[in-house]
C-alpha cells in the first residue's frame, strides 16, 4: 500500500486545533454529532473552518474532527486486535502475524500506520465459548498489560487524533469469557449475579472491575452482555444475567453504571438479542425467529436499560432477525441499528461490531463488509481479518461516494466524544489490583448468588467432607478445599460427604452418583440430571464463587440465590424466597 502523505499546511491546522482542546474542559454527556457538510470524497486538506472553544466531549470532537484528513478519518473508525504482548517489541511469530493482519511488525507501528482509533487485548481460557476468533493473546498479566497499553498510547499520542485518548478494550465479561484472569479480581459470572438479584451488589462488584481494567490501561470493556438467555445456548449460557428480561436488565444497568463510574466505557451486547437462539455466530448466521412484539418483550428490556443508565457504547451481532431484516445480518442492517437502535430505544452513542472475523462477516471481503458496517450504522469496525483491506477499502468507497463522507464523519464524531468523555481520568495504581475491598465486593455478589434447588435450606452438610470434580477441575477442587478449610470444615481425600462440582461443558456423564451435593458451576441445566439429594449452583468457578459456596456448605450462610433460568424437573422457589 502506498505510503499516506501529510502537508505542512494540515499540520499547522493541526496544531493549533489541538492547543484549543487541551485547554478545554470536559463533562459527560455525550450527545448527538452533526454530520460534517464537507462534500464527497476527497483526501484533501481539512476543512479550514475556524476552531472554536470547546467546552465539552461532542464539542471538542467536532472541532478535532474539522482538522482531520480522510486518512485520519478512516483510521478512527478500526480497532483491530494485534499479535505481541509488547507494543514495540515482539517475536518472530507475533512479527509474521502483524505482517499477514496489517503490513507491519508491531503494534506501534499498526496504530502509526493506519492511525487507529483503538485495538483490542485478545485471549482465550479452555472454556471460552468464543476462542474461535480468538487468533491470538496478548495479555498475561496487570504489569504487562499496563506496559503494552502505555506503548500503544505513546504510538497513538504522536497522532493527529493524539489529543483524544486511544481506545483499549478488551472482554472482560467474567465467568468463562475473561481475558485477563492473573492478578486481578475475578467477579462471578454474569448469569450468577442474575441469580443474586441484586443490583447494588452487581454496581459494586463492577465499579471494582472498571477500576482493576483502568489500572491496566485499558478504557474499554466489551461487556455487560445484554442478551435474555431465552434458549440453551452454549455460546452465550452464563455469559448471561438470565432468562428474566427484567431482572437481566436491572442487573446490566447496575454494571454498566460501576464500570462507567471508574471510567472505563461499557459496550452493551449483543444487540438485539443472542440469547434468542442457540446457534453460535462465530460458526455461521444464527436465525432469531421471534416475532416483533417477542424481541419488545423479550430481547431489547436490557438494551433498554443499558442505554438508559448511560451505556457508552453497544455492540451489534452477526444475527439474522427475521420480523425486521430478513436475510441480513444485524451487524449489517440498517433497519435494526439506526431505525431501531438509534431511532426505537434512542441511543446516542458508539455502536460497535461484533468481530468481523467471524463467519457472518467474511461472506464479504475486509473492504466491503467495514463499508456495509459503517452504512449500516456501526461507527467502530471491530477485528477486521486484514487492517490494511479494511482501511483501503474504506477509502476507496469515500472515493467512490459508496460511503458517504457525512457518514463517515459522523461514526468518527461519535468515537471521538466517547474518548473526550473518557478523558482527564486518573489512572489508578496497580496495587490496588485484587486487594481486600475489592475481593469483598466479588465475593459478596459471589454468595448472594448461590442457590440451592434440591435441599433443606439452612441444614450444613453434616461430617468431613470429600470435594471431587469432573475432569479438568483441579485448580477449583482446591480452592473450594482452601475455603472449606477457612470455613472450619474439615476435608478429607476419601470417605467423607462428597461434594462434588461440574463446570462448563459439563453433561451427565460428567455426574457422579454417590455425590451428597453436587454442585453446577455454570449453567444449572446439568442438575436436570443429578440424583444427589442436595442441588446447589453457584454459575462460576472463581475463587469469590468458591468462598460463597463454602460458606452454606459450612452451615454460615443461606443460600439466597434464585436461578435466573428455568430447569427442568426443579422447583423456582428458593431459600430465598
Amino acid at each position: 500500500m502506498a505510503p499516506v502523505s501529510t502537508t505542512p499546511r494540515r499540520t499547522v491546522l493541526v496544531l493549533a486545533a489541538l492547543l484549543v482542546l487541551l485547554g478545554s474542559g470536559c463533562t459527560k454527556e455525550p450527545g448527538r454529532p452533526v454530520p460534517s457538510a464537507s462534500p464527497g470524497g476527497s483526501s484533501s486538506a481539512p476543512d479550514p473552518t475556524p476552531t472554536p472553544t470547546a467546552a465539552d466531549p461532542k464539542a471538542r470532537a467536532e472541532a478535532l474532527v474539522r482538522t482531520l484528513t480522510d486518512e485520519d478519518l478512516v483510521g478512527q473508525v478500526l480497532m483491530p486486535y494485534a499479535y505481541g504482548d509488547s507494543a514495540t517489541k515482539v517475536s518472530a511469530g507475533s512479527a509474521a502475524g502483524n505482517r499477514a493482519l496489517a503490513g507491519v511488525d508491531t503494534p506501534a507501528e499498526m496504530v502509526a500506520k493506519y492511525r487507529l482509533g483503538g485495538l483490542i487485548l485478545v485471549g482465550f481460557s479452555a472454556d471460552d465459548p468464543t476462542s474461535g476468533n480468538q487468533e491470538t493473546t496478548n495479555v498475561d498479566n496487570p504489569k504487562q498489560v499496563r506496559e503494552l497499553t502505555t506503548g500503544l498510547r505513546a504510538a497513538a499520542g504522536k497522532l493527529p487524533t493524539g489529543a483524544a485518548p486511544f481506545l483499549i478494550g478488551t472482554d472482560q465479561e467474567y465467568g468463562v469469557v475473561t481475558r485477563v484472569t492473573d492478578g486481578v479480581t475475578l467477579l462471578p459470572s454474569p448469569l450468577a449475579a442474575g441469580a443474586a438479584g441484586d443490583p447494588a451488589l452487581t454496581e459494586a462488584a463492577w465499579r471494582v472491575a472498571g477500576a482493576e481494567l483502568a489500572a491496566m490501561g485499558i478504557n474499554m470493556d466489551f461487556a455487560p452482555v445484554a442478551d435474555v438467555l431465552a434458549t440453551r445456548s452454549t455460546v452465550i449460557g452464563s455469559r448471561s444475567f438470565g432468562a428474566d428480561p427484567e431482572n437481566a436488565a436491572a442487573q446490566v444497568a447496575g454494571a454498566v453504571r460501576g464500570l462507567q463510574a471508574a471510567g472505563v466505557a461499557a459496550s452493551v451486547k449483543h444487540f438485539p438479542g443472542h440469547g434468542l437462539t442457540a446457534a453460535d455466530s462465530h460458526k455461521d448466521l444464527p436465525v432469531v425467529g421471534q416475532s416483533r412484539a417477542e424481541l419488545d418483550r423479550l430481547a431489547f428490556p436490557p438494551f433498554r436499560a443499558g442505554i438508559d443508565a448511560g451505556a457508552m457504547a453497544v455492540m451489534s451481532a452477526h444475527l439474522d432477525v427475521k420480523a425486521i431484516d430478513p436475510g441480513t445480518p444485524a451487524t449489517f442492517s440498517h433497519k435494526l441499528l439506526t431505525d431501531v437502535l438509534r431511532g426505537q430505544l434512542g441511543f446516542q452513542g458508539v455502536v460497535i461490531t461484533d468481530g468481523m472475523n467471524m463467519a457472518p462477516a467474511k461472506r464479504w471481503s475486509p473492504g466491503e463488509a467495514a463499508v456495509r458496517a459503517l452504512n449500516a450504522g456501526n461507527d467502530l469496525i471491530l477485528m477486521t481479518p486484514n487492517v490494511g483491506q479494511a482501511y483501503d477499502g474504506l477509502r476507496a468507497a469515500l472515493k467512490d461516494g459508496s460511503l458517504p463522507r457525512a457518514r463517515l464523519v459522523n461514526a468518527v464524531t461519535r468515537v471521538l466524544t466517547m474518548k473526550f468523555t473518557l478523558a482527564g481520568r486518573p489512572v489508578p495504581d496497580l496495587s490496588t489490583l485484587g486487594g481486600a475491598e475489592h475481593q469483598r465486593a466479588a465475593t459478596a455478589l459471589a454468595t448472594a448468588a448461590v442457590t440451592m434447588l434440591r435441599g433443606t435450606c439452612g441444614a450444613p452438610v453434616r461430617g468431613p467432607m470429600t470435594v471431587t470434580s469432573s475432569t479438568g477441575r483441579d485448580r477449583t477442587r482446591a480452592a473450594l478445599t482452601e475455603a472449606l478449610t477457612a470455613a472450619g470444615v474439615k476435608v478429607v481425600p476419601s470417605g467423607g460427604t462428597v461434594v462434588h462440582l461440574v463446570g462448563y461443558g459439563d453433561g451427565a456423564k460428567d455426574l457422579r452418583a454417590d455425590a451428597a451435593v453436587t454442585v453446577a458451576m455454570d449453567t444449572p441445566y446439568v442438575l436436570a440430571g443429578a440424583k444427589s439429594p442436595t442441588l446447589l449452583a453457584t454459575y462460576s468457578s472463581s475463587g469469590a464463587s468458591m468462598t460463597g459456596l463454602a460458606a452454606v456448605l459450612a452451615g454460615k450462610t443461606r443460600p439466597a440465590g434464585r436461578s435466573p433460568v428455568p430447569v427442568s424437573g426443579l422447583p423456582a422457589t428458593t431459600c430465598g424466597t
